[in-house]
C-alpha cells in the first residue's frame, strides 16, 4: 500500500518452524531485531512505525513514543507493560495515545485492580473524548485571542481561493515584528489543539471543525516559513492541499504553493519577481531570510569567505530590520539584493574559468586588498589552480586528523605561495583559511571503498533567528 515507505515501516516478531519461507527476509535474525531496536530508539532515523508481536514490552524504552495501535487480545501484567511504553514523558508531547481496535477497556479495569487506590486514581478520567473535548475548547480560545485582529470568519463558507488568501493573510498576520512571542504562542497552542482533536473529533460542530482547520493550515505553514531553511512548496502546500483541491491564479504566492514541480529558488528571477510584489511583505521576508540561511549554511562547505562575508551582510540587514531601521519594503530590497550578489558570485567562477573547488580557494588566496593590487588576474587565477592541484594529489584519507599531514600541507602550501612571492605579511592567514577549507572542501565529498574517504559531513549549525540577528 505505501512502496516508499520501506525504511518507515519494519515488523518486530519472533521466528517460528511453521513460519512460511517469504517470512524469513522480514523477520531477520536476532542482530537483525537488535539493530531495528536501534533505530526505532533514534528519534532522527526513519524507521516511525513498528509492527510489534510478543516483543518490546519488558525494559524497552521509547520516551518519544506517542501511539500504540492494539489489535491483539491482552490482559494483566502484559496490558500493563504495553500501554506503558506510551506513557514516558518527551519534550512536546503532552500524552500518549492507545488506538483499541478490540475492546480493552474492561481488561484494562480489571488489570488495574492489582494496582493501589492512589495509582489507580492517576490513572485518570477513562472518559477520554470528554477530558479532550475540554481540552480542544480551552486551546480553540486561546488561539482565538493569539488571532484576534484578524479577520477570518468567512474561512468556512468562502471558496478555495479566498481560504488560500485567508491563510496567507493569517500567516502574515502573525509574522509581523510586533508579534514574534505572540506567533511563538499561536504555534504552542495550536499544536495543542491540534493533538485534542484526534481524540474528540466526533463530539465536535462543523463550525469548530472549520476553526481548526484553519488554525491549524496557519499553524503548518508558520512553521514551515520558519523552518530549517530548506523550504520546498511541497512542504508548504502539503497541509494546504489537504483541506483545498484547487488551482489558483498566479499572483501573490499562493501560486507557488500549488506548483509543486517548482522549488523556491533563489536563481529563479521570476519567482524573487513574485515575492517582491506580493502583499503579504511578512511573509515575503520571511521566505527570503531562510532562503538565504540556507544558501549561506551550502556556502560554508563550498566557500568559506564568501559564506562569512554573506552571513554578516545578511544579519545587518536583519538588525536594522528589527531595530525599525528598514521598512518591509526596504527589507526586502535590501534581501533580493544580496540574492542577487550572491549568484553574482557563483558565476564569476565560470567567468575566471575556475572550478567551484578552484574559487574558493581563489577568494582565499584574494581576500587581501593588497595581494589583489600585486598581481594581474591570470596570475591569481594560475596561483589558485596549481594550489588546487597540489591540495588534490598530497592529501590523504584522514589528513586533517593526523598533525604529520597537516604539517605536510602547511609546507607544501607555505613554498607555493613563496614561488609566486606572496606578500610575507597576508601568508600564514592565508593559510589558515586555505587549510580549514579544505577541510570543508575534503570533508563534503564521497570516494569509493577502494578510495576509503567517507563523506563526514558537519552537523549544521544552528541559524540565526531574527532575534539573534538583532543581538549580533
Amino acid at each position: 500500500m505505501r512502496p516508499g515507505w520501506t525504511e518507515k515501516v519494519k515488523c518486530v516478531m519472533t521466528s517460528g518452524n511453521n513460519d512460511p519461507e517469504e517470512w524469513r527476509d522480514i523477520i531477520g535474525n536476532k542482530q537483525y531485531k537488535q539493530e531495528l531496536a536501534r533505530k526505532f530508539k533514534d528519534d532522527d532515523d526513519p524507521m516511525k512505525i513498528a509492527i510489534v508481536v510478543d516483543m518490546w514490552l519488558t525494559g524497552f524504552d521509547v520516551p518519544s513514543l506517542a501511539t500504540m495501535y492494539v489489535f491483539k487480545p491482552m490482559n494483566g501484567h502484559n496490558l500493563m507493560q504495553a500501554i506503558a511504553r506510551v506513557n514516558r514523558v518527551f519534550k512536546g508531547k503532552v500524552g500518549g495515545l492507545v488506538v483499541d481496535y478490540i475492546g480493552i477497556a474492561q481488561a484494562l479495569k480489571e488489570a488495574m485492580k492489582a494496582y493501589t487506590q492512589n495509582d489507580r486514581q492517576r490513572y485518570g478520567d477513562p472518559d477520554v473524548k470528554g477530558v479532550a473535548l475540554e481540552k480542544f475548547q480551552t486551546e480553540l480560545e486561546v488561539c482565538r485571542d493569539l488571532m484576534h485582529g484578524f479577520d477570518y470568519s468567512r474561512f468556512r463558507d468562502a471558496t478555495d481561493l479566498s481560504r488560500a488568501d485567508i491563510i496567507k493573510g493569517g500567516a502574515n498576520f502573525m509574522l509581523a515584528l510586533d508579534k514574534q512571542q505572540q506567533k511563538a504562542d499561536f504555534i504552542k497552542h495550536a499544536t495543542l489543539l491540534h493533538q485534542s482533536i484526534t481524540l474528540c473529533r466526533s463530539l465536535l460542530t462543523e463550525s469548530q471543525r472549520w476553526e481548526q482547520a484553519f488554525f491549524e493550515t496557519v499553524r503548518v505553514t508558520l512553521i514551515r516559513l520558519g523552518g530549517k531553511g530548506n523550504i520546498t512548496k511541497r512542504d508548504i502546500d502539503r497541509r494546504i492541499r489537504e483541506l483545498m483541491k484547487q488551482s489558483v491564479k498566479s499572483e501573490g504566492v499562493i501560486n507557488l504553493f500549488q506548483n509543486v514541480g517548482r522549488e523556491f529558488s533563489l536563481n529563479d528571477p521570476s519567482f524573487l519577481s513574485e515575492l517582491a510584489r506580493m502583499k503579504e511583505k511578512n511573509i515575503s521576508i520571511q521566505i527570503l531570510e531562510s532562503l538565504l540561511k540556507d544558501k549561506v549554511r551550502t556556502f560554508q562547505h563550498k566557500n568559506l569567505v564568501q559564506s562569512q562575508k554573506f552571513s554578516e551582510m545578511m544579519n545587518e540587514v536583519l538588525s536594522n530590520y528589527l531595530k525599525g531601521m528598514l521598512t518591509n519594503e526596504e527589507v526586502i530590497e535590501e534581501l533580493l539584493a544580496l540574492a542577487k550578489q550572491i549568484r553574482e558570485t557563483e558565476e564569476q567562477g565560470n567567468e575566471l574559468g575556475l572550478t567551484e573547488e578552484e574559487k574558493a580557494f581563489y577568494d582565499a588566496l584574494t581576500r587581501p586588498q593588497a595581494v589583489r593590487d600585486m598581481y594581474e588576474n591570470d596570475q591569481l587565477v594560475a596561483m589558485t589552480k596549481e594550489l588546487t592541484d597540489a591540495l588534490r594529489k598530497n592529501r590523504t584519507i584522514d589528513w586533517q586528523r593526523k598533525e604529520s599531514a597537516r604539517a605536510g600541507m602547511r609546507k607544501m602550501v607555505k613554498r607555493l605561495l613563496k614561488k609566486y612571492n606572496y606578500p610575507p605579511e597576508e601568508a600564514q592567514h592565508a593559510m589558515e583559511v586555505v587549510l580549514r577549507q579544505c577541510e570543508e572542501w575534503t570533508d563534503d565529498e564521497d570516494f569509493d571503498k577502494n578510495g576509503a574517504l567517507i563523506a563526514q559531513l558537519y552537523p549544521e549549525e544552528e541559524e540565526t533567528s531574527l532575534t539573534q540577528a538583532a543581538e549580533t
